[in-house]
């Protein structure tokens, strides 16, 4: 009577402790919600029609320039980084068939062979003793085993703990390929910025060798002048200072040269050797393209690096799912079948050396529950992590596209007063050479307005690249390059 009470009660503990085990905690929402892009970028009207997206251009239209576009096509087909984010895509496609193999049965062959040898004063010994294997033949001592058999193992997934598991993975590819086309979007424009930095360069490096040659002139002028009683030592050797100053400069510019030369060679993928480009006197003539934004919620859709952190929070959300299920009972069933003797002789001998088996084990956590606890926290932290990411990648790329839309309308209103300014400086070069020869200004003037000259000049190309860069990047920032 007491004994059937206490397995009654046996059985509600052990009832009461599996619903115990089953309770899960509920995932923590963040303390904040993702807000909403804003409907414009504040900029003109006319370059934010959701019909006109320059991101939608594919870079070969949008870059006019035939070497600049060599250059792109060569660094897409080898750049190391590039190719080392493919091989991330291939481990990332590996991980989902490694979940997806988890959702199927394990099965495999096996085939043994053993020896024992016990005791004969112990239960099993003394038991082999007095057994026959078959009629006449006394149990062997020692005694052999040898197996040959099938088995199999299942992990029903009955709570989608390993399907989720599969989705997470596969969003986690997802994620790797947008990566990919990030990686894309921003080689394109770091191949673009570079080469125009080397057409600036080229440029200035001209701007540079006529000013030598200008202040040269002006030098031997103040040598006949010094001769003549028309000038002193001072203005010689003031001269002199400025033109080696200048000379200089040109070596400066020519080791720029040789190192961006050697960055596009790198984002290629190859050792140094010239780039082709084009000729440096039609620089300032180069417009930059025209930009179309569109509206800001389409970044959304053609910013890589957003649509990654989307996929990367969607893949958060199932690792919580999966976590979750730990907390329930898991379902293991396993199975085996074959053909098991003391003697090899014996192995085919049916059914007496048949063997099969089927057992299926329902298993919930009780004692580990700190520790999946544990697991699932972390698991919630990461997504909570990964929903901030989200919102700080959409902030990021609004901003981004603000700043250089703005930039490209007030770069335009700079340029147009630093030409003016260039144009009235050529002039004053001009006048005060002829004023000079004349006596009419000392030789400081001469040198104070070469020098405005060249400085106004080297601004001006320094402006006209970031035009050009503006235009690279507004181009990258709305997401275009990648498609």
């Amino acid at each position: 009577m007491y004994k059937v009470k206490s397995y009654q009660y046996s059985i509600a503990l052990a009832v009461c402790l599996a619903v115990a085990g089953c309770k899960t905690p509920a995932p923590e929402a963040a303390v904040t919600t993702s807000t909403p892009v804003p409907e414009s970028f504040g900029a003109t009207a006319q370059t934010q029609d959701a019909n006109n997206n320059t991101a939608a251009l594919n870079w070969k239209d949008y870059f006019k320039d035939q070497n600049l576009v060599e250059l792109i096509d060569a660094a897409l087909k080898n750049n190391q980084e590039l190719n080392i984010t493919l091989q991330e895509i291939e481990i990332a496609k590996n991980d989902i068939r490694v979940k997806k193999g988890l959702l199927l049965p394990t099965a495999g062959l096996r085939a043994g062979a053993g020896v024992e040898k016990v005791g004969r004063y112990t239960s099993q010994g003394a038991g082999d003793a007095t057994t026959e294997i078959k009629p006449g033949v006394e149990t062997p001592d020692p005694l052999g085993d040898f197996t040959i058999a099938a088995y199999a193992n299942w992990e029903v997934d009955i709570w989608k703990k390993l399907r989720n598991s599969k989705k997470a993975a596969l969003n986690r590819y997802l994620a790797t390929v947008e990566g990919k086309n990030f990686v894309i979007t921003n080689l394109i424009a770091e191949v673009a910025d570079s080469y125009y930095e080397l057409l600036a360069l080229d440029n200035q490096l001209d701007i540079v060798k006529q000013t030598i040659k200008l202040q040269t002139n002006a030098l031997e002028i103040v040598k006949v002048q010094k001769q003549a009683a028309r000038a002193t030592e001072l203005g010689v050797k003031k001269f002199e200072a400025e033109v080696l100053t200048s000379q200089s400069l040109e070596f400066e510019i020519l080791q720029k040269i040789k190192e961006n030369e050697n960055k596009i060679n790198f984002l290629l993928g190859r050792y140094p050797q010239e780039i082709k480009r084009t000729n440096s006197t039609n620089f300032l003539s180069l417009l930059p393209a025209a930009v179309s934004s569109g509206i800001p919620s389409q970044l959304l859709q053609n910013r890589p690096d957003v649509k990654q952190a989307e996929l990367e929070l969607v893949a958060a959300k199932l690792d919580v799912k999966v976590a979750r299920a730990e907390f329930y009972p898991s379902l293991d069933i396993t199975a085996a079948i074959g053909v098991q003797a003391f003697k090899p002789s014996y192995l085919f001998t049916m059914p007496e050396s048949l063997l099969y088996s089927l057992a299926g084990d329902l298993v919930a956590p009780l004692i580990n529950r700190n520790a999946i606890k544990a697991e699932f926290a972390s698991a919630n932290a990461r997504q909570i992590q990964a929903l901030y990411n989200y919102d700080r990648t959409v902030l990021n790329a609004y901003l981004e596209v603000s700043n250089q839309m703005s930039k490209i309308e007030n770069l335009q209103k700079g340029y147009d007063l630093k030409s003016k300014q260039v144009d009235a400086l050529n002039t004053s070069i001009d006048v005060s050479n002829d004023l000079f020869k004349s006596a009419r200004v000392d030789y400081f003037e001469v040198l104070m307005t070469q020098r405005d000259a060249l400085e106004a000049k080297l601004e001006l190309i320094d402006t006209k690249k970031e035009q050009l860069n503006a235009a690279v990047h507004v181009y990258r920032d709305l997401g275009g390059g990648w498609k």
